[in-house]
């Protein structure tokens, strides 16, 4: 499978921090400067609080699947050798922790559909493409 075609993720002024960890193979999250709760995507101002003070800190980078959609057709022709794909909403660890959701989406990788189902543990998966400009997409793979 070639990732060369595919569309490459835009920074911004807020992502900017995460998408170079990513490209270090390194998940983050934001987290609240004064209420402590964890954030993403990452934005300006905290939900609960509207706190304007926020860190990154590592995330371990599991979660369970709390939704999916396996792609049949290929909306962009990058993705037309990769059909069907999966794409799921990952619930991660950190968020459960704080009753809050943590919700990243990704392509499944590395699985045998007999196992899709809700509350499937997974970890994140780093894939480097190359191309220009170069860039890390953040997959997701049963935990084993």
């Amino acid at each position: 499978m070639s990732l060369d075609g595919r569309p490459r993720p835009g920074e911004d002024r807020d992502s900017a921090p995460w998408w170079k960890a990513v490209r270090e193979h390194e998940l983050l999250v934001q987290e609240c400067g004064d209420c402590g709760r964890p954030r993403f995507p990452a934005r300006a101002v905290c939900n609960r609080c509207r706190s304007l003070a926020w860190t990154w800190r590592r995330s371990r980078g599991t979660g369970r699947v709390y939704s999916w959609v396996v792609n049949h057709r290929a909306f962009l022709p990058g993705l037309a050798d990769e059909v069907p794909y999966t794409v799921v909403l990952v619930r991660l660890d950190e968020g459960a922790e704080h009753d809050d959701d943590l919700l990243f989406y990704g392509d499944l990788v590395d699985f045998d559909a007999a196992e899709l189902r809700e509350g499937l543990p997974v970890e994140a998966v780093f894939t480097d493409v190359p191309g220009e400009p170069a860039t890390t997409l953040v997959r997701w793979r049963p935990r084993r």
